[in-house]
């Protein structure tokens, strides 16, 4: 049995992936900050599908002691760990020099900073057992530095996504595998219902493509695949007044 590990679990994606996780058979170990949340999730997981096993602990990915802790309890609760999803993160952010460098800070600490802790403890469990597989969930704005509000956050994605990118390079042809994880508008709490944004979709259909890309173990992916794959390309190619226009 497939068992998953997935950080920010609580909510949004890391919550609609534990779900349609569990629809397609794998058992979850599932970390966040609110335990009650997690145990909320983990009762409605077990009421769909009373075969599945769902484990829950409270772990703050800026604790580094947590997340080690963490990981090496669940690795011990099943036995072994299949996969690791690095999922939790923040959005916050403030054009830089504006007065609020502990917004940045703050993001930059928790989506890169926390984001190396939870794969050192990741790639402990996975070298021991001389296999797993290592999700890095990233973003679209890695492709393309993002102005004002969100040149802090697209920075951090863009240094998990080389974090993540690394590891592909050294562990090609092993029974460690490694998929980056490119979401772009999907609604969540950082994207809430409402949200004004290019090509937004339901958290559903979102982590619908994120899951397909995971259990197929792809090392990249954009997602949803249309109209993010082509963009993705677009973004790294167009001229600065353009793509300041297009994302400014």
């Amino acid at each position: 049995m497939t068992v998953t590990l997935i950080t920010g679990a609580s909510s949004g994606l890391g919550a609609e992936m534990a779900r349609q996780l569990a629809a397609k058979g794998e058992d979850l170990a599932l970390c966040a900050r609110r335990t009650e949340r997690l145990e909320e999730i983990k009762a409605e997981i077990v009421a769909a599908h009373p075969e599945r096993r769902v484990e829950v602990r409270a772990v703050d990915v800026n604790d580094d002691d947590q997340v080690f802790e963490g990981f090496r309890a669940f690795a011990a609760d099943f036995g072994h760990l299949d996969r690791v999803v690095v999922n939790a993160g923040i959005g916050k952010g403030a054009a830089l020099g504006t007065g609020r460098p502990d917004a940045n800070k703050e993001t930059a600490t928790t989506n890169f900073v926390a984001a190396v802790t939870q794969t050192e403890a990741a790639m402990e469990v996975f070298r021991a057992q001389g296999r797993g597989h290592l999700v890095m969930v990233s973003s679209m704005s890695a492709m393309r530095g993002m102005p004002e509000a969100a040149t802090a956050y697209a920075a951090t994605k863009a240094g998990i996504a080389h974090l993540a990118e690394g590891l592909r390079m050294e562990l090609h042809g092993s029974d460690i595998k490694v998929t980056v994880l490119y979401p772009g508008y999907i609604n969540s709490e950082m994207n809430p219902e409402g949200t004004k944004a290019p090509f937004i979709v339901s958290t559903e259909k979102g982590v619908a493509g994120m899951v397909d890309a995971i259990v197929k173990e792809k090392g990249r992916a954009s997602v949803p695949t249309w109209p993010w794959a082509p963009l993705g390309v677009a973004m790294r190619h167009l001229p600065l007044p353009v793509a300041r226009k297009m994302f400014g």
